[in-house]
Formats: C-alpha cells, structure tokens, sequence
C-alpha cells in the first residue's frame, strides 16, 4: 500500500465553504466569518470556493468533482493550504490530503490554530495545548508510512509496539499530566473566588461573541491597558480587575475568552477552569455587537455555550458600538418590574459608561437613592466608609466641625452601615427617612 506522505508548507489558503441544505445560516453570514478567521490565523487567501450540496460526502465531504476544481486551483494558485469551513471526519481530512497533495484543515483545527497564536500566559498554553492534543487524538492515524510499521533494527527495537502506539500512549500521557495542571489552576481560581465571597466583593464578569468589544469596555471601566483589537479572539487569558463601583464599593470585573458559533467542544472543556469564573460570578454582563448584521445569530450563540457550561448568573445584555449605529442614544432597558435588562452603550466612545454603571448597582444592591446627612468629627470612620463605597456626591463644611454629606446608595445599605457603626438615620439628621421594609 501507498503511503501519503504530509506536505510541510506555508500560509498560502484557498478557502471552502459548502452551503448543505440541513444548516440554517445563509452562505455570506457563514464564508464572512470564516473570512475573518482565516486572516486572524495570518493565512493569504489565494481563492475561496463555493458550493452547495444536500449532505456531505462521506469520503471527501466535497463531491469528487468540487475537489478536481481544488486540485486544481491548488496547483494554480500554487497553495499550502485547503481550509474548509466545516468540521472534517479524520479520514476525510487524509482523502483530501491525498487528494489535493496539500495540507487540509477544518474549522475546528483553524479556531485551534488561532487559539496557539493568541495563548499568552502559562494557563492559557496549557488549555490550548490540551485542546490541541484532544483534538488530534483522534487525526494520529495519518499518511506517514512510519505509523504503520513494527519497530525494528539496531536500536529501534521497542518493547513490542508500533510508532502508533508509542505515539498515542505518550499523547494519553501528556494529556493526563495537562489535565491535573489544569486541575491545580482550577483549584486556586476557587480559594480566590472563596477570598472575594468571603470579603463580600461581587464579581461581575464580561462575556460574548468574540470581537463584540469586551475588553475596550473592560478598559473604559477599570482604566487598565488589556490588549484589544478589531480580530476574533484577541482575548484568550481571563484578566481580572478590583474597581470601586458608585454606590457599591470594590467589584472585580473579569474579561474572558470570547465564544463563536459552533466553539469546539474541545475548547470548552479545556477552558472549563476560565470560564468557572463565569459560572461563578454575582452577575454576566453578555457583551453584543449591537452594530452587526449578525447580531440574534451571535447572541444565540452565547447564550448555547452559556448552557453548555451550566451557567446561572443573572445576565444583563449590554449592546455595544452604538457609534456604529444612526440615531442611537445610550439608554437603559428595564422589565416591567423596573429592572435592568439591557443597556445601550459606545465602549470607545465612553457614552453609557454611567448608565451602565447604574443598572450594574441596581441588579446588584437594588436601587439607588439620594440622602443628607450631618456628620461631626466623631464620626470619621463612617465617612472614610462612605468615601470608600464611592457613595459620596459632594460634601459641604458646616458650622462648628460639622459637614453634610450627600450620597446615592441603597436605603438597605445605608441602614446597615449606620448600624455597623452603633448610629441611627435621626442621630445624623438623615433625609429623606430611611424607608426600610420589615422583613418579619
């Protein structure tokens, strides 16, 4: 039997995306993000072909004329690379190699791809990695003519099994040893996040569709320098950040991974210790690109891997790049109850920061109120405390020591404030009354 021997090449792509009747997304949503993948992973696009079938080719996915056409296109264009914008079975992937006399990738080993070049920190290699090798786990039994064969000769005799077989125990190995590092990383996110319950600091966590803005927002709020850019998966590496929130105090804020439709499930389950800081937080912001053409596909898409790693967090939607969009005002959207369910907002342009801000404080705290108060210099504690909440609106000195105070907070945590520092709402002139309900 032949052998094929896999082609060592460069970033020279042909792109291929077959419209098949059972999928629901049109051709132009599906090929533009495709599109956009292939650049993010650095590829040249040479050519992209189209076509439509009923349902795949068991053997080549593409029928066997589509692939004469790749031929040759590939010998025209004189290409490294066939990519193609579905999921490929490990025997259709080695036919079109065979075929095409070229490397072929698919979706999946493209977003793997990507995720290799953007991975930055050590834990974001190690998800990557044991991705990568989940996913090649299957794709070992290739064209090379040494797979095949008994190990033999001076110095190449082994303990009785094939390079396969040596090949695959190592990559079980490495995966088990990827697995309990994760595990290790997994259980310090867990004493962190037991630190800030502990200390009762809310966690509000940012996720969405990849490119939807997520870390320019993260920026705006928390004033820190996470890298951002017009690609797909800029953000690989969840980045956490402790801010004071008006009316709330300390909040860490976390920036994840952004998601895409039909996310490898390889790459959920390699970034499951990333994303339990979503599953873990007070509150999702569901970060969407209120601009795009493709924005219900995008949110659906979300919301799916939401489920898929059991998240029940309440979400506020947070629609994004309004600048993008005519005539659109920030703006606050509430349920019939009063509550915040979406906010509009321009994360580059900064307009809706502050609304922002006050529908996270309500579906945290509840709502906020405005109140005076008279404080003497005795009561030093409670103002540093007051400062500290970032309640505080203005301050103005009063005669004999004295200064008032105006600050916006629930009436609920004002009450317990007061009466942490053994005061009542009349021992400091507060108005309006503190209008608490009787939980009995």
């Amino acid at each position: 039997m032949e052998f094929f021997e896999r082609h060592q090449g460069g970033e020279k792509a042909i792109l291929v995306h077959l419209d098949l009747k059972q999928q629901s997304a049109s051709l132009d949503e599906d090929l533009s993000e495709f599109v956009l993948l292939a650049k993010s992973a650095g590829a040249d696009i040479m050519a992209t072909v189209t076509g439509s079938r009923q349902k795949p080719d068991a053997r080549l996915y593409a029928g066997s004329g589509k692939v004469a056409e790749l031929a040759a296109l590939v010998q025209e264009k004189e290409a490294d690379l066939v990519m193609f914008n579905h999921a490929l079975s490990p025997a259709q992937e080695r036919n079109l190699e065979k075929e095409l006399q070229c490397r072929v990738l698919d979706r999946t080993g493209l977003i793997l791809d990507i995720f290799a070049q953007r991975a930055q920190t050590f834990e974001g290699k190690l998800q990557v990695e044991l991705a990568q090798l989940s996913h090649l786990s299957s794709r070992l039994v290739r064209g090379w003519t040494h797979l095949e064969r008994q190990k033999g000769g001076i110095g190449m005799r082994g303990p009785g099994e094939t390079q396969l077989e040596t090949d695959r125990r190592l990559l079980k190995n490495r995966v088990t040893m990827l697995t309990e590092r994760l595990e290790k990383v997994r259980q310090n996110r867990q004493q962190g996040r037991a630190s800030r319950q502990k200390a009762d600091i809310p966690t509000v966590s940012l996720v969405g569709y990849t490119n939807a803005g997520k870390s320019t927002l993260f920026n705006r709020m928390t004033h820190a320098e996470v890298y951002s850019a017009d690609q797909l998966f800029a953000t690989l590496d969840p980045t956490l950040r402790r801010i004071n929130m008006p009316g709330i105090g300390p909040v860490v804020l976390v920036d994840t991974v952004g998601f895409i439709r039909h996310l490898p499930h390889q790459l959920v389950e390699a970034f499951r210790a990333t994303l339990e800081e979503t599953l873990e937080a007070d509150l999702l912001l569901h970060i969407v690109d209120a601009a795009s053409p493709e924005r219900d596909a995008q949110i659906e898409a979300v919301n799916e891997v939401l489920d898929e790693i059991g998240s029940k967090s309440r979400i506020l939607t947070v629609y994004n790049k309004i600048d993008l969009m005519e005539m659109r005002e920030p703006r606050i959207d509430s349920d019939d109850e009063g509550l915040p369910q979406a906010v509009w907002l321009s994360a580059f342009s900064g307009a809706g920061i502050r609304e922002l801000q006050s529908a996270i404080s309500v579906l945290l705290v509840g709502e906020l109120h405005s109140f005076r108060m008279t404080l003497s210099p005795d009561h030093g504690r409670l103002r540093a405390k007051l400062y500290e909440l970032g309640a505080v609106l203005e301050e103005t000195p009063q005669e004999g020591s004295l200064c008032a105070l105006q600050v916006r907070m629930t009436p609920q945590s004002l009450d317990q404030l007061l009466r942490r520092s053994g005061l009542s709402a009349e021992d400091l002139a507060v108005t309006p009354p503190l209008d608490i309900p009787d939980p009995y």
